[in-house]
């Protein structure tokens, strides 16, 4: 395909079939128009077998580079969705797509390969869904926590909503939380208050000005 292709929204779906088949489980296609000139803008779904991330993503590049903005999870329960949010054709005179494709991972298997050595930028994503899913990215080249601090209990994941999920011994919706009562008390006292003066009304509008009279200066 030359790289000066660029495929209409409904045709990218059409593409993925053709080179994935029946890994292909689903697809849709979205429209919404914004701005003064209401131009349309395309949303891409498509949902793939789990041994077919890397190569659809690899089949996404040959349309053109795509821009990763973030990978999404969410807990269905007896899988975690992993949804790549992918845009193309940026700057092409058709316009942008973003094209999301989504595998399910069973939670008797929670392995998914990494997509960094394809788009390097992408290991930040991958540790976030790590710490927050339970999510484990094979090949990761860092390893490492991004957000939770070091000494958070291993085998919680805040994102998950079964038995792995943050327990009610810990602070789960801060809102809710008081301040703790072994803290020392705060080192700014309260303040007194003090009372406002009014407001002085405004002065009545003045007559117009007169002519100043001018006197001689003798020396």
């Amino acid at each position: 395909m030359s790289p000066d292709t660029v495929l209409t929204a409904e045709q990218v779906p059409e593409y993925f079939r053709e080179r994935f088949g029946a890994g292909v489980k689903e697809t849709r296609v979205t429209e919404r128009r914004e701005g003064a000139k209401r131009n349309p803008n395309f949303n891409i779904w498509i949902d793939l077998d789990r041994e077919l991330l890397k190569p659809a993503i690899l089949a996404l590049m040959e349309l053109d580079y795509p821009h990763l903005a973030v990978i999404s999870g969410t807990d269905l329960g007896e899988e975690i969705r992993m949804i790549y949010h992918f845009s193309i054709y940026y700057g092409k005179k058709h316009g942008e797509y973003t094209v999301s494709l989504a595998v399910h991972v069973p939670k008797t298997d929670l392995s998914i390969p990494t997509i960094s050595d394809l788009i390097p930028g992408a290991v930040f994503t991958e540790r976030e869904k790590q710490e927050f899913l339970g999510i484990r990215v094979v090949g990761i080249p860092d390893n490492r926590r991004l957000f939770l601090p070091e000494d958070f209990p291993e085998g919680v994941y805040p994102w998950r909503k079964d038995e792995t999920g943050v327990p009610d011994s810990m602070v789960k919706d801060l809102y809710m939380s008081q301040r703790p009562t072994d803290r020392p008390a705060p080192p700014a006292g309260e303040k007194e208050l003090c009372e406002i003066e009014p407001k002085a009304e405004p002065a009545p509008a003045s007559s117009p000005e007169q002519p100043t009279e001018q006197k001689e200066v003798k020396e």
